[in-house]
């Protein structure tokens, strides 16, 4: 290579690095700014709670008292400590109302009377760690937002009306019910029904019960777990469901999945007025209700 073809080259390369490094230096300092200009936004942010860790969450919508309280790293339904919440709806509440953004703050308003807040709408007592309670008074709504003042401080805020969109779930919305296996005439292996001390058997590797396999496999396809009758029964409570040792049948259905063997118990027991059996599955305290077709089929009854 010449020398002028050398001296080329480092130029180039020498430019090359200087522009490399000036390219580095203007990201630098554009994510500087950025920085800088997000803390300015959010020095400006005011917020109607801070509370550091919310431990229990009572509100009130007009249609009675809902409360959770939190122990450990787990929230339950205070009223029964047995009902299956799921945790996400309590988790949001708690991230939204114990760190309440405020849209703006109002200056030299009206009464509260004015925006709702001597009759409020929602009423919402966030209790910290320490135990000291926070109480938020929602008014009247204003385009997409609501008036809101905490506590007695009279100072009147807006914030989004987002953020009582958790406040509009209920129980039952926040019921977390356990999952039914995918099981078909593919997998199912057997089904063993027990009914007033009697067994039937149903086995897939016997010829003679390919029907009665489709027949309780399509059963058990079609079962979906969207109803309960009680989330959290009490054993001297079964026998109203039919569900008590004596009375209930039982199902165990053995199949494969993921090439391993499971096996499945159901409990059915009695018919309600809308022609639907509650039933219950391995050791969950949920009694669901399943129509009684599906469960006829699950039977293998006509």
């Amino acid at each position: 290579m010449g020398q002028k073809k050398k001296k080329s080259m480092i130029l180039l390369l020498s430019v090359l690095l200087i522009l490399a490094a000036v390219y580095f230096i203007l990201q630098s300092w554009n994510k500087s700014q950025e920085k800088k200009q997000q803390a300015k936004e959010e020095a400006k942010q005011v917020y109607l709670t801070d509370i550091g860790e919310v431990k229990g969450i009572q509100y009130d919508t007009g249609s009675g008292d809902m409360e959770f309280k939190k122990e450990g790293d787990v929230w339950y339904y205070a009223p029964d400590m047995d009902f299956p919440l799921a945790q996400s709806y309590p988790k949001k509440m708690a991230e939204e109302f114990g760190h309440l953004k405020a849209e703006r703050e109002l200056k030299d308003g009206d009464s509260l009377e004015a925006y709702g807040l001597t009759d409020p709408v929602y009423t919402v007592v966030l209790k910290d760690a320490e135990g000291k309670e926070t109480t938020l008074y929602y008014g009247s709504s204003t385009g997409d937002s609501y008036y809101v003042t905490v506590g007695d401080t009279k100072k009147v805020y807006t914030v989004s009306n987002t953020t009582i969109s958790d406040l509009q779930y209920s129980l039952d919305d926040m019921a977390q019910l356990d999952t039914f296996p995918t099981i078909g005439s593919g997998n199912l292996k057997k089904e063993i029904i027990t009914k007033d001390g009697k067994t039937t058997t149903y086995d897939s590797e016997n010829e003679e019960d390919s029907k009665n396999i489709a027949a309780v496999a399509g059963g058990l396809g079609a079962v979906t777990l969207q109803k309960a009758a009680d989330y959290s029964v009490e054993d001297k409570d079964l026998a109203q469901y039919g569900l008590d040792e004596a009375s209930r049948t039982k199902v165990e259905a053995v199949y494969t999945l993921d090439e391993k063997e499971k096996t499945l118990t159901l409990y059915i027991g009695n018919t309600d007025a809308d022609k639907n059996r509650y039933v219950m599955m391995n050791d969950s305290r949920i009694v669901y209700l399943i129509s009684d077709e599906v469960c006829k089929n699950i039977l293998n009854e006509e």
